[in-house]
């Protein structure tokens, strides 16, 4: 990965698309992995480290049409199991949005004015179903 990133650029952390997160006996490879500043792990350089050995504190994935959402929803688990504060699975056919919240009942929202939960280091984000579909529609268009 060879990455050096400034703290600066970013306050709360680091968001890293398809990373290998290996922790729990097994490793999974969500579409958006969210690490918080200081759980990012370097290199003796201070580069970002090649190797995540814990859990994201937010993982997010969008189902494509071939992925079971089965054993998508149990990568999300297995992350809150290991100390993940946040998972969210986005639907993209359904226009919706199942959020798990560390230590909490899961919540499914679909109408565009549900607000969806975000983990504590993100708590001043505001962002709807409706605002994150439009994100979406945009970058696949």
């Amino acid at each position: 990965m060879m990455m050096q990133y400034s703290k600066s650029s970013a306050r709360w952390g680091i968001d890293l698309p398809e990373l290998r997160c290996t922790f729990g006996d097994r490793s999974i490879v969500p579409d958006i992995a969210v690490f918080t500043w200081n759980r990012i792990p370097l290199d003796e350089e201070g580069d970002i480290a090649n190797t995540f050995n814990a859990a994201p504190d937010w993982t997010i994935e969008i189902l494509s049409p071939d992925q079971n959402q089965s054993k998508v929803t149990a990568n999300s688990l297995h992350c809150l199991k290991f100390g993940c504060q946040m998972g969210w699975l986005i639907d993209p056919k359904l226009k919706s949005v199942f959020a798990y919240p560390s230590g909490q009942q899961p919540d499914f929202l679909q109408e565009p004015e549900h607000l969806l939960p975000v983990p504590a280091f993100m708590s001043n984000l505001q962002l709807t179903v409706g605002d994150l579909f439009s994100w979406l529609k945009l970058a696949i268009s």
